[in-house]
């Protein structure tokens, strides 16, 4: 993809009101554009970035035998008055009437919506387990609408749905899904630590959070520096609050951290409310067992570069970046420097196709072409110059990396071979 022919402007300057890392870059990179607090844009660099997402969890879901669907955002008022939450859930929810003069809300979160799919479909055990999931955009009226991508009044979600004849079986799954979200966020470049929390509105019981730590988290987790107990320090007794894991008397770490996850064991809160229920081998009726798995794109994108940045931009990992490689020329107002370039650039797009961003502006300094390419913070970055020709030869380094190499041109694809994961 040629620069000039992309939509991707760069901003110099620091957004105002902007104090997290993820919004700072995502703004000033051209990932997104901000339209009011807590809703944003995702330009074409962006969408991107929130498809590769969105792309790992859907690969890593249908891995699961999980089927993918699309709920409705906009939700009638009556559906929620089944389980009690078009009340409860006033402050939370974008509530209106519509020309019908029946109340309708819009969707921050589908329980209601996919029981009500389930239970009209599901009359026998022999149709159990089910699992479904959408990648949807969710609404929240969120009090406190701040740090970018990481807490929005409109934002990606992905939820998955479970439905099962007995704990056995939910069990089971319960734990699969555990094991799929440590891929995801492994491939989004993320360590994410398996954490017990309250169940929240969803569930009297425990859930699990998937946190990521990070100085800038709003979450603090305590956590065994070498097993896995780790709990949201809202839960923690405070005889837990001492320096000695109760599992195996490590040393206990206290930590900021960012949920990108949660999973909850529903079990049968909302087939009860709303009846349903499945027949079982006897002939009798029996409530369906639920769970409930939340992981949200558009945060993880956040995450990331909460995670992966310095102080020139952005670090994306491998999987995620929105192109693999930046080629950069300098002095195309060369007609030399210019042929070599674009023989270069022809080169590396005819072998990777889609993943080769060339900066082929010419109107910018070499200074200010650096500097957007640090920001965008593509993986590989390959810089064709007047000051590289004279010895037949181009840069290039990895992103992470602060040193760069100098290689002939005779051996560019062997060179990328090297570092192309």
């Amino acid at each position: 993809m040629r620069q000039t022919k992309y939509f991707l402007k760069t901003l110099k300057e620091k957004p105002k009101d902007e104090p997290s890392v993820n919004a700072e870059f995502l703004i000033r990179g051209g990932f997104v554009d901000k339209l009011m607090s807590g809703v944003y844009s995702y330009l074409p660099v962006g969408f991107r970035v929130l498809n590769n997402i969105k792309r790992i969890v859907r690969e890593e879901m249908d891995k699961l035998g999980t089927h993918e669907l699309l709920m409705p955002a906009l939700q009638p008022k009556e559906l929620w008055q089944e389980t009690g939450r078009w009340d409860e859930g006033k402050e939370i929810m974008f509530q209106f009437t519509g020309r019908s003069g029946k109340g309708v809300g819009l969707g921050w979160t589908h329980e209601e919506v996919i029981t009500d799919i389930v239970r009209t479909r599901i009359k026998s055990y022999k149709d159990l387990p089910v699992a479904l999931y959408q990648i949807q955009d969710k609404f929240r009226n969120e009090p406190r609408a701040k740090s970018g991508l990481l807490r929005g009044i409109e934002f990606s979600m992905k939820d998955l749905y479970s439905f099962h004849k007995d704990n056995n079986d939910f069990e089971e799954f319960y734990e699969k899904v555990k094991t799929a979200y440590l891929v995801i966020f492994k491939r989004c470049g993320l360590d994410s630590i398996i954490t017990e929390a309250s169940g929240g509105d969803f569930t009297e019981k425990f859930s699990h959070e998937f946190q990521v730590a990070c100085p800038t988290g709003e979450d603090t987790v305590i956590h065994c520096t070498d097993c896995d107990f780790s709990k949201n320090k809202e839960i923690v007794d405070k005889k837990e609050l001492k320096d000695v894991c109760p599992k195996c008397g490590s040393k206990l770490k206290a930590e900021n951290a960012i949920e990108v996850g949660n999973i909850f064991p529903l079990e049968t809160k909302y087939s009860h409310q709303m009846k349903a229920v499945y027949t079982d081998e006897n002939g009798k009726q029996q409530p369906v067992i639920m769970g409930c798995y939340g992981l949200g794109p558009s945060r993880v994108m956040g995450s990331i570069v909460e995670v992966h940045h310095d102080e020139k931009g952005i670090i994306w990992p491998w999987e995620i970046a929105p192109f693999k490689i930046h080629l950069v020329g300098i002095g195309l107002d060369d007609a030399v420097v210019k042929k070599q370039a674009t023989a270069i650039y022809n080169v590396l797009n005819k072998k990777y196709a889609d993943n080769v961003l060339f900066d082929d502006r010419e109107n910018k300094t070499a200074g200010a072409k650096l500097a957007d390419s640090d920001l965008i913070g593509l993986p590989i970055r390959i810089v064709v110059s007047p000051k590289t020709l004279e010895k037949q030869s181009f840069e290039i380094k990895r992103r992470k990396e602060t040193d760069s190499k100098l290689m002939k041109i005779k051996r560019l694809e062997e060179a990328i071979e090297d570092y192309y994961v």
